[in-house]
């Protein structure tokens, strides 16, 4: 009886934060929906449309279609990732926090309500593009069951990242500083606008262990069919990290560190 009323609490709580984080970035959908499509759109005309003119094709595909898997991804993680991070960080701000740490609400709910926000955020900004990348090509996904589990996994990935950030930033410019030093450069290399067999041996080694890549190039393989790494490796890596993110991010709620601003 009490193992019941334990769960449903916690089922209660974690549908009551995971609806506030719903409602809070589709009230304010012109400025978390909006800026990605546009931002996408621009990269299918400058880089799709008259940069890919000019390379034709890579691995049997134009251009253009080849780096649609890409920017999807890349407008899944970001949008994840901005949206535990700034979400949590003004919770931390108005003081919020403190109140579901004090209650009832496990850490567990907690880690997971923002999480999930942030999941949802990005695969509806990833539903977006990849419907305005229809007017630039054709997309046929060949693998379902390669590219939901990648992209689910990806934005809890990035989501979780976002959460870790906003629980050590102290100020809001400091959410920024992970994604510009950090996620920018690895989203770049990783495989969004080329293939890595374009790069030197060395590189390509390197680049095996970019985790960006591996979600990048795995999501490819279920839309396109063509790889530059195995899905093997690719599902590996992210679950790795995800693993890591999830208890780190759930052991820095439970010691309370970074909790006030």
């Amino acid at each position: 009886m009490t193992s019941s009323f334990f769960f449903y609490k916690n089922r209660i709580a974690l549908q009551t934060l995971l609806s506030r984080e719903i409602q809070r970035f589709m009230r304010i959908w012109t400025q978390t929906l909006l800026p990605p499509a546009i931002t996408m759109s621009l990269y299918f005309i400058i880089f799709g449309t008259l940069i890919g003119s000019q390379i034709r094709e890579i691995d049997g595909y134009p251009y253009i279609k080849y780096i649609v898997p890409g920017l999807i991804m890349m407008s899944i993680m970001t949008s994840a990732y901005t949206n535990t991070a700034s979400s949590f960080f003004l919770t931390k701000f108005n003081k919020s926090i403190e109140e579901m740490l004090v209650s009832p609400m496990s850490n567990l709910v907690v880690l997971l309500g923002f999480s999930l926000g942030g999941l949802l955020r990005g695969l509806l900004t990833g539903t977006i593009v990849a419907l305005i990348s229809l007017f630039f090509t054709s997309l046929s996904i060949q693998h379902y069951t390669i590219v939901i589990p990648m992209a689910v996994l990806s934005a809890m990935v990035f989501s979780m990242g976002g959460l870790i950030n906003a629980i050590y930033a102290k100020h809001f410019d400091d959410i920024a500083f992970i994604p510009t030093f950090l996620l920018t450069p690895l989203t770049y290399l990783g495989g969004v606008f080329f293939s890595i067999k374009q790069l030197p041996s060395g590189w390509q080694y390197l680049a095996t262990f970019n985790p960006v890549l591996a979600m990048i190039d795995t999501f490819r393989f279920g839309i396109l069919n063509v790889s530059d790494l195995s899905i093997y490796w690719g599902f590996s890596l992210v679950s790795i990290l995800f693993f890591v993110l999830f208890f780190w991010s759930w052991a820095l709620l439970n010691k309370g560190i970074g909790i006030k601003v």
